[in-house]
């Protein structure tokens, strides 16, 4: 029965995630979301840039390298598109200027990629330029499964002229088998995730042993080939086979990673442990979708945020 209900949250919030009227009524209720606002808090590194750089600047001095992600998607004005690639650009420079150990993490529907190919190809090109003057990578965030063609479409394209570009793939999709196959032979580093979208069940498995296994064999052939990677889960038992991986192939191209605020001690123990750990952070006023994916991974979270808000 509580297997059920949490399935059940789970399904509730990916459905409310990816409800764009949903978000647009939050981000425009003051009251709302100030209400909402002190749950998500806890997984924010921020709202501005200046605080994403304080937040950063910590996570660096206790060791962490970090990846960061201005937060928005499903852009379909060429205006706005602009105006997001813009801050990604000034967000690669505050890195230079100040030194930060920080990756760059984006969404193509947030630089154009819903507007037009040409636009998302030109803006992503200039992220990648500045990013690469800090010797720092920009990682293609995977979005809904009805883009996926469209966003492995872009970033084999434009490969060819970024080559500090990533691309984040995700292990629940059946299709991903043969996508995996294909990417693997490319330069560019691979996140490794689980997968947090809602999507039929002819197209991906559900969480559980068998999705387990998927993802641990993905982690294996890119660790034995020691291909760029992220190794990005929350799950305790991913992380300690992974770990074990390590230890048999001695790569040195990988990360564990996590997002910020979510069982970072854990992290902290195998960085510890010399282990290279990545945290995830984000920052921005559009986190309605993160905190609903945060929720939808382990609905039990919820109560966590009644307690942040009652604070």
């Amino acid at each position: 029965m509580e297997k059920q209900l949490l399935e059940i949250g789970s399904e509730s919030f990916k459905k409310i995630a990816l409800n764009e009227d949903a978000k647009s009524y939050v981000l425009s209720n003051p009251l709302l979301f100030n209400i909402l606002k002190k749950a998500a808090n806890r997984y924010l590194g921020g709202e501005t840039l200046s605080e994403a750089v304080d937040a950063i600047r910590l996570l660096n001095e206790e060791g962490f390298t970090v990846t960061t992600d201005y937060m928005g998607e499903s852009i379909r004005n060429a205006q706005k598109a602009n105006e997001a690639t813009q801050e990604f650009i000034a967000f690669a420079q505050a890195i230079l200027q100040y030194g930060l150990n920080s990756s760059i993490s984006l969404d193509l529907s947030h630089i154009g990629m819903l507007v037009s190919k040409e636009l998302v190809l030109e803006n992503l090109q200039k992220i990648c330029i500045e990013a690469q003057k800090s010797n720092q990578e920009v990682i293609i965030s995977m979005e809904g499964v009805e883009r996926t063609d469209l966003v492995l479409d872009i970033y084999q394209e434009a490969l060819n002229n970024c080559p500090n570009l990533g691309i984040t793939i995700q292990a629940y999709l059946y299709r991903t088998r043969e996508d995996f196959q294909r990417l693997i032979k490319l330069p560019g580093s691979i996140r490794l995730v689980k997968g947090a979208f809602e999507v039929p069940t002819a197209l991906a498995m559900p969480r559980g042993e068998k999705l387990d296994d998927t993802y641990l064999q993905y982690t294996e052939a890119l660790l034995s080939k020691n291909h760029p990677c992220s190794i990005a889960s929350h799950h305790e038992k991913i992380h300690q086979a992974t770990t074990q991986l390590i230890n048999q192939y001695q790569p040195t191209n990988y990360v564990l990673e996590r997002l910020y605020g979510i069982r970072n001690e854990e992290l902290k123990s195998y960085k510890d442990q010399g282990y290279y750990c990545r945290i995830y952070v984000v920052y921005g006023k559009e986190w309605f979708l993160y905190l609903c994916n945060r929720w939808a991974e382990y609905p039990l979270n919820l109560f966590q945020g009644i307690a942040d808000i009652l604070k």
